[in-house]
C-alpha cells in the first residue's frame, strides 16, 4: 500500500532530516574527522584510533570506508527533502510549472558551480558532488509525480543499465576491474577529453540516480499519514536488506566507489536508509533533541557551505587559529596542538552556520 501524503506545510519540522543533512556535512567540511588521524599519527589509542581514522579517508579500488558513504548520504538527503519542498511550494499557490523551471533553474546553477570547483587551466571534469547532483537533480523531481513503483523502476534499471555497460563494453583493453580502463573512463576521455587523477567518473551520475530517488520515496514515506513505528520499519527494514543484498553480491559485483558499480549504489544507499530510519527513531519518536539541533544548524545553508568549504575557507579557518593554539597549547607537543587547532576550526566552521541561521540569511539557488 503505498503512503498517503500530506501538502500542509504547517506540519511539525522533522528535525531528523535537517540532522541527518547537517551531521554529514559537519564530517565532510569541518576537518573534525582529522582528529583521529593526528592521533593515529602519534600512535595514541592503538589499533582502535588507527582503525577509525583508517575510516575518514576514501578506499583503495576495491575498498569500502565511511568517507566512501558521504557523498551517497548527501544526495539521498537532497531526495528525502525534495518532497516536502515541492509540497510547500504548491501549498503556497506556485503551479507545478512554476516549480519545475525553479528545479531546472537551480540544476543549472548547480552544474555552473561544479564545473568552476573541477575545472583547472588545461582540464575539468563533472565528478564532484555538485555536478553529480546537477544531473540527477532534475531527473528525481520528474519522477516524483509517479507513483513509488515507477520511481523504484527507474532507480534498478540506472543501476542495471549502468553493470551492463560496465561489464559489456566492447572496447579493447578497457574492462571494469581496471581504474582508467572502463567504460565510465572512455566516456570521460570522449566527451571532457581528461582521465581524472583519482579515477572518479562523470558517468556515475546514471548509477547515483538511485540515491536521490530512494530519497525522494523515503521524504513521501515520512510525509505520510502512517504512524511512526511503520514509517520507521518500512525505511529500516530496506535498509537492512539492501546492505546485506549488496554484501553478498560482492563477491560477483565488486563494490567500486570510483565508478559507482551497482553494489557499491545498493549498500551505501542502504547505509542512507539505515541512517534516516535510526535518526528518524531518535529524534521524532523518542524526542531526543537537544544535541541533534547542534548539528541541524549545521544543514540550514549546505551549498553556500560546501562552497566556502571548497574554496579555501578551512585553510582561512586554520590560518586565523593556529597564531592562538599554538601559544597556548605549545607546551602539549605538536599532536596537541594539531588537534586542538582542528576542533577550533570545526568549531568555526559551526559558528559560522549558526551566525547565517540566527540572522535567517539562507543562501538557495
Amino acid at each position: 500500500m503505498a503512503p498517503t501524503t500530506t501538502t500542509n506545510p504547517s506540519q511539525a519540522r522533522i528535525l531528523s532530516i535537517d540532522f541527518f543533512r547537517g551531521i554529514t556535512l559537519f564530517i565532510l567540511l569541518s576537518g573534525i574527522a582529522e582528529v583521529f588521524v593526528e592521533l593515529a599519527k602519534a600512535g595514541i589509542g592503538g589499533s582502535s584510533i588507527a582503525a577509525i581514522a583508517r575510516q575518514t579517508a576514501h578506499g583503495e579500488w576495491f575498498e569500502l570506508y565511511f568517507w566512501d558513504l558521504i557523498q551517497p548520504f548527501f544526495m539521498f538527503i537532497v531526495g528525502v527533502a525534495m518532497p516536502f519542498s515541492v509540497a510547500k511550494r504548491l501549498a503556497r499557490g506556485d503551479k507545478w510549472k512554476t516549480v519545475l523551471k525553479h528545479a531546472l533553474i537551480r540544476s543549472f546553477w548547480l552544474l555552473v558551480l561544479g564545473f568552476m570547483l573541477g575545472a583547472k587551466k588545461d582540464s575539468y571534469f563533472f565528478t564532484n558532488i555538485l555536478p553529480q547532483l546537477a544531473l540527477t537533480y532534475p531527473i528525481a523531481f520528474m519522477l516524483m509525480r509517479l507513483k513509488i513503483k515507477w520511481q523504484l523502476l527507474v532507480s534498478f534499471a540506472a543501476i542495471i543499465i549502468s553493470d551492463l555497460l560496465y561489464y559489456n563494453w566492447p572496447v579493447e583493453g578497457y574492462n571494469l576491474f581496471l581504474p582508467d580502463k572502463n567504460f565510465g573512463t572512455w566516456v570521460d576521455v570522449h566527451t571532457t577529453g581528461h582521465i581524472h587523477p583519482y579515477h572518479w567518473v562523470t558517468f556515475n551520475a546514471v548509477p547515483t540516480l538511485a540515491h536521490i530517488v530512494w530519497g525522494v520515496v523515503i521524504g513521501k514515506v515520512l510525509m505520510s499519514e502512517w504512524p511512526d513505528q511503520k514509517k520507521f520499519l518500512t525505511i529500516l527494514i530496506p535498509g537492512i536488506a539492501a546492505v546485506v543484498i549488496g554484501y553478498a553480491l560482492r563477491p560477483y559485483l565488486p563494490i567500486i566507489e570510483r565508478i559507482a558499480s551497482g553494489t557499491y549504489v545498493v549498500v551505501t544507499g542502504g547505509f542512507a536508509m539505515i541512517g534516516m530510519a535510526l535518526s528518524f527513531y531518535i529524534i521524532d519518536i523518542l524526542k531526543f533533541r537537544r544535541i541533534p539541533w547542534f548539528f541541524a544548524i549545521f544543514g540550514m545553508n549546505p551549498i553556500f557551505l560546501y562552497l566556502f568549504a571548497e574554496l579555501g575557507g578551512g585553510r582561512l579557518f586554520h590560518r586565523m587559529a593556529t597564531p592562538f593554539t599554538s601559544r597556548l597549547f605549545g607546551w602539549g607537543g605538536e599532536t596537541l596542538v594539531n588537534v586542538i587547532t582542528i576542533i577550533v576550526v570545526a568549531g568555526m566552521f559551526w559558528y559560522l552556520s549558526y551566525f547565517l541561521y540566527k540572522r535567517k540569511i539562507f543562501f538557495k539557488l
